[in-house]
């Protein structure tokens, strides 16, 4: 284990997981690239630079302390089974939305009640779930500029919430306690609204901004 805390992003050659591993790498944290292949996990890793490096998916887990899935949602089910036997004790961050294509400006939240509350029981009570960064646009996330839009963390382990928030403030967000776990379906269903709104507003990556003074929770 390693301090500050090891990452790694399962499914980091997609869009997203490369924009979040880019700005951790950059911010200074150790980050391993996560891949169903090791190939395509160090190719990416060395494009994107900032001393990433690449691994197998199982392997990426096993070897950090935090992990963050950023897998599609039907893909979600397969990748955590892949990684469930190196996750115990750990904290694993789900940014899951589960977007049902073609209809992806509709909600559609599965049956369980969201994506987070169905990593958890995948995942097992032995591991710590916290779900986030659902509502951030990955192609500005990947960019140096600044990302005007909240992330809203979720999860029933206070601690891992602020782990998480710290994470977010490190790559330029800001981080909010959204509370316990089984709120994380407001989040996942706030994604299918603002796709519609990119598209019915003509805007390049709407994300949410909570306004008003905040007061510190752990103050």
């Amino acid at each position: 284990m390693t301090d500050p805390k090891s990452v790694a992003v399962v499914g980091g050659t997609g869009n997203l997981g490369a924009a979040i591993a880019r700005r951790l790498a950059k911010a200074g944290r150790r980050v391993v690239i996560g891949s169903r292949s090791s190939e395509s996990a160090g190719k990416a890793a060395a494009e994107l630079g900032f001393g990433l490096t690449g691994a197998a998916n199982a392997d990426a887990a096993a070897a950090c302390d935090i992990i963050i899935v950023t897998v599609p949602f039907a893909a979600q089910g397969a990748t955590l089974a892949g990684i469930a036997p190196h996750v115990a004790s750990k904290i694993v961050v789900d940014t899951t939305v589960p977007l049902v294509p073609p209809r992806v400006m509709r909600v559609q939240l599965p049956a369980e009640g969201s994506a987070a509350v169905r990593a958890q029981a995948l995942l097992g009570a032995g591991v710590t779930l916290v779900s986030a960064f659902h509502n951030v646009a990955a192609h500005t996330l990947i960019t140096d500029e600044d990302v005007d839009c909240d992330v809203l963390v979720f999860g029933d382990d206070k601690a891992a919430r602020a782990e998480v928030i710290g994470l977010a403030l490190q790559m330029g967000l800001r981080g909010l306690h959204g509370g316990a776990l089984v709120n994380a379906a407001a989040a996942e269903a706030l994604t299918s609204v603002l796709i519609f709104l990119n598209k019915a507003y003509q805007v390049d990556g709407a994300g949410i901004r909570i306004t008003g003074t905040l007061i510190d929770p752990t103050d």
